[in-house]
């Protein structure tokens, strides 16, 4: 399989785009005590994978592997990267500002909708406008991705039907792009 590590230019655009979600704790993603992870490239792809793995794969035939690793997101051709929902639980895990959702607005979340003011059920203190945040249920299910479209201190004036946070990603989309995510879907081999 021809799965290369990024060049500096890739590098940079897609750690520009992780530290909008999780800052600094990019770190805690390549720096692991339990095992070392490498981000790699493939077919406009980037993808977290255990080194063991990935030396492990290097024996497997080009045409019988689609991917292997945890799918973060992909290139577009514009040459922007966008994060794919198959990377929620690491952003959730490291992210540096939530929101988190009352029980009758999770299904508005899930089908597509933005987080409006009348589903919030908290919010991270001091979320600056436009900053990534990770959208969870009221029970810390992660459940998608988005930008805050106001600040932690604007929504306490904003009306029921204000829109706090714009819906980037969620979990709705396996079901609505099933054919497209396909290929981007986490696949397992030996973990």
């Amino acid at each position: 399989i021809n799965m290369r590590p990024l060049t500096e230019e890739e590098t940079k655009t897609f750690y520009k785009k992780l530290a909008k979600y999780i800052g600094s704790n990019i770190k805690f993603l390549i720096d692991r005590e339990d095992e070392d992870y490498i981000f790699r490239f493939h077919q406009d792809r980037v993808y977290y994978i255990r080194a063991a793995l990935l030396k492990f794969i290097g024996n497997v035939g080009m045409d019988q592997l689609i991917a292997a690793g945890v799918c973060f997101g992909k290139f577009t051709k514009t040459g922007k990267f966008r994060l794919h929902i198959t990377c929620l639980d690491y952003l959730a895990k490291y992210a540096k500002y939530k929101v988190w959702l009352k029980a009758v607005g999770e299904q508005s979340f899930v089908y597509g909708n933005h987080v409006m003011k009348a589903h919030l059920a908290r919010m991270t203190e001091n979320t600056p406008q436009n900053a990534g945040i990770v959208i969870l249920s009221i029970s810390d299910v992660p459940l998608g991705f988005g930008v805050a479209a106001k600040s932690t201190i604007q929504c306490r004036d904003l009306e029921p039907t204000g829109i706090v946070a714009l819906n980037q990603c969620d979990l709705g989309e396996y079901l609505r792009s099933e054919e497209e995510n396909l290929v981007s879907q986490t696949i397992y081999l030996f973990e």
